[in-house]
């Protein structure tokens, strides 16, 4: 079955209407509608996006699907995980197709956004935390939106294990656009895991939101692997609030897409809030992965970590754009920003800028930046010992990115991570397989 589909002209976007939605949702369309058309598509005369061009994306005919086969018709390309999450759903072109939902505990709700967007208590948070007065793509996602996942956990709820979305770009005769919106609502003092996952196979484009609001107290798990295809065109943005003693760890893994771009804005909002922002990207060919995040410390005593690493072969491009802000009132703040990258060729090129903005003098922060190639000296003992120069390069590149991967809690992701990183690294490493390419 073919997929219905719409045309949209990003030159000027018309809200998408969808019968029997609540009346501020309308109007959040209406004005998001407005803003893009005003802010239009960014450009790298824009500073935030200076290293980043996203003019492909106008000289191409995509059309918004309304309609989408079956997910028995579409290739998942080897992700799911319904044996091993709590919930499991499955997105075709942004509209949702299937579920695996067990026997969920009490104060767990996990539903399709085109369902639970009708309840008020829903609709009332949308939009709340994603910024589209300023960011031109989350206003085109929220004038766009047709579907996505919606999850709320009580308060003092402990889920085990974890809660999984799979979005999956699927070929149709035109390209095809999507644009789900997630909405994670963490109640007080409760705890929670989310896993994202987007693949596809030929060219498409994928214009994902996530909010995720965190409660007094609430801890939240949130991992992101972005796999998309080679062909296709991701922009993705996490958007955090966090309230008052809440704990937030987010890590996204950026090794797909032929054009990317992830924006993670997190506001700690509440005193005593702990953030742990990470990110691992692993590129090859031509590949371009723009991160683009924001810390942004609004009261006392709150704590952020934040590491990304990249590694860059061939004729890739990386770029890490990181600013942590701490507010006049925000004393007592304690923030460490990292950003280590790197190169396995010459002609690779990583971009780093890392920022602080501190309006109070009470505070400890520190940011840092490196990049480099492997070092002489860690090769030259692996090659004393007789491993050879392929194989000492994999074990010297995996030891960078496990870091980062060893973090995941779960052994399910983390070992689909891992094989996600293999199929990513550069060819003329011995593990490299086949995957994506």
């Amino acid at each position: 079955m073919k997929a219905a589909t719409q045309e949209i002209r990003l030159s000027s976007v018309s809200p998408l209407p969808v019968d029997g939605e609540p009346e501020r949702v309308r109007e959040l369309r209406e004005h998001a509608a407005a803003r893009f058309n005003t802010l239009g598509i960014p450009t790298p005369r824009l500073e935030g996006w200076k290293y980043t061009n996203l003019a492909p994306l106008s000289r191409l005919d995509f059309r918004l699907a309304t309609d989408t086969p079956s997910d028995t018709l579409v290739d998942d390309r080897g992700f799911r995980l319904e044996p091993f999450a709590v919930v499991e759903m499955v997105m075709v072109n942004g509209h949702f197709t299937a579920s695996s939902i067990g026997e969920l505990p009490a104060g767990l709700n996990v539903r399709p956004l085109r369902e639970a967007i009708m309840d008020a208590a829903v609709s009332s948070v949308v939009g709340r935390v994603a910024d589209l007065e300023e960011q031109a793509m989350t206003a085109l996602n929220m004038a766009l939106m047709h579907d996505g996942v919606v999850i709320e956990v009580a308060a003092g709820v402990a889920v085990e294990g974890f809660i999984h979305i799979l979005h999956i770009g699927h070929p149709e005769d035109v390209p095809v656009m999507s644009h789900p919106r997630n909405l994670l609502i963490a109640g007080a003092n409760s705890q929670v895991a989310i896993v994202e996952t987007y693949v596809g196979s030929g060219r498409y484009f994928t214009n994902a939101v996530t909010e995720i609001v965190a409660a007094d107290g609430a801890v939240v798990d949130h991992t992101k692997i972005e796999y998309e295809s080679n062909e296709a065109f991701h922009v993705g943005t996490v958007q955090i609030r966090q309230e008052r003693s809440s704990s937030v760890t987010s890590r996204s893994f950026a090794l797909g897409g032929a054009l990317v771009r992830n924006e993670i804005h997190c506001a700690l909002a509440g005193e005593g809030a702990t953030l742990s922002l990470e990110g691992l990207f692993a590129l090859t060919g031509t590949q371009h992965v723009d991160n683009h995040t924001v810390i942004d410390h609004r009261a006392p005593h709150c704590q952020s970590i934040e590491l990304f690493k990249g590694i860059l072969d061939q004729s890739s491009r990386g770029i890490f754009d990181g600013l942590i802000v701490v507010r006049p009132g925000a004393v007592k703040t304690n923030s460490r920003q990292t950003n280590k990258n790197l190169l396995l060729s010459e002609t690779a090129i990583v971009d780093s800028k890392p920022m602080l903005e501190i309006y109070n003098d009470d505070v400890k922060c520190t940011h840092g930046s490196t990049i480099g190639q492997l070092e002489e000296e860690p090769m030259f003992y692996l090659r004393s010992r007789g491993i050879g120069e392929d194989e000492a390069k994999s074990l010297l590149v995996h030891a960078f990115a496990s870091e980062i991967v060893d973090r995941i809690r779960f052994d399910a992701v983390r070992e689909q991570v891992r094989r996600v990183l293999f199929a990513a690294m550069p060819e003329h490493l011995p593990e490299r397989r086949g995957g994506n390419r």
